[in-house]
């Protein structure tokens, strides 16, 4: 994700700057970028891409820590969470006990990236698109891969298993990387990738892409359909996405700055491209459109988990 990750890179550089201007102390400490990822997954390396990248224009020390000390943190700048569906959507649903509520303890400030995922099979698969897939799996059971259990991935393939009412086995991998491996090799059938991580195997031909799992195509491939189109399954929405959230006493002036000046970077032509190219895509939204867009998301999830009989695993 590496389109991604520069978009993400300076887009926080320039959140900073711009509460500097606000606060002409900061930063005054070390900077704390928040991302709930294990080491060595997608969100984990996109903090620490970014990470480098803050020490040098901030000077000043910057840290990834775990997403859970963003809701005690103080509310001046110094922290903000990059956010994702998994934590701020998911696991509220997902895991009992969870040490932080997103809507008591988080305030949405903005959207930064969304990405579709995927859906990749092995080149030499013996269908060529979803129509084939889902007949298959009425004559024999379907593996899909995901990047683990409670991702969006694993939801995308629970909901297509469920709306489509056939055969399909949950296999959980610890992280994309593993699971599309396991995919060129022909050990399982499908997977709903991160755009980003299956399209030079998709470029290559050795996967195969045959839908996208949002409800608007690509614009990195835009002949491939959405599954709602490929499947008849109306509403089929499920996709990445990359936000900014700030510890929920942060000043409305601030987040409404911050706000401001997230949508002004990705309105630009050459951010717009980059993030094309590499399936990305952007909508700016207010403060209170981002809002409304993560309880949609979360609600959407819950939606999954009690229609699908998803479990825990």
């Amino acid at each position: 994700m590496k389109l991604v990750s520069l978009l993400l890179a300076v887009l926080i550089g320039t959140l900073m700057w711009g509460t500097a201007a606000r606060a002409q102390s900061f930063p005054s400490r070390t900077v704390h970028l928040v991302v709930s990822y294990a080491p060595g997954g997608t969100g984990d390396i996109v903090a620490r891409l970014i990470s480098d990248r803050l020490a040098a224009a901030l000077g000043q020390n910057v840290v990834v820590i775990g997403a859970q000390s963003v809701v005690s943190a103080p509310a001046d700048g110094h922290t903000l969470l990059i956010g994702q569906p998994a934590e701020v959507a998911i696991n509220p649903h997902w895991i009992r006990g969870l040490s932080y509520d997103p809507d008591r303890d988080l305030q949405p400030v903005a959207l930064a990236t969304m990405v579709p995922l995927a859906l990749v099979i092995p080149a030499g698969a013996p269908y060529a698109n979803v129509a084939g897939m889902i007949k298959a799996a009425a004559t024999r059971p379907l593996t899909f891969a995901s990047a683990g259990t409670g991702t969006p991935g694993h939801f995308a393939g629970e909901l297509l298993k469920f709306r489509t009412k056939t055969n399909m086995t949950h296999v959980p991998y610890k992280g994309a990387g593993p699971a599309l491996n396991d995919l060129l090799g022909n050990h399982v059938d499908f997977f709903f990738s991160g755009f980003p991580a299956a399209w030079a195997q998709v470029k290559a031909g050795t996967l195969k892409l045959i839908a996208v799992s949002t409800a608007k195509r690509s614009p990195a491939a835009p002949d491939v359909p959405t599954v709602a189109e490929a499947a008849g399954l109306p509403d089929f929405d499920v996709g990445l996405w990359q936000g900014v959230f700030a510890p929920r006493a942060t000043p409305k002036d601030v987040v409404l700055r911050l706000n401001a000046e997230i949508n002004r970077i990705v309105s630009e032509p050459d951010i717009i491209a980059k993030l094309r190219e590499d399936g990305a895509d952007v909508t700016s939204l207010t403060v209170d459109q981002f809002t409304a867009f993560v309880k949609a998301e979360s609600d959407k999830y819950l939606q999954i988990i009690k229609q699908a009989g998803v479990k825990p695993e």
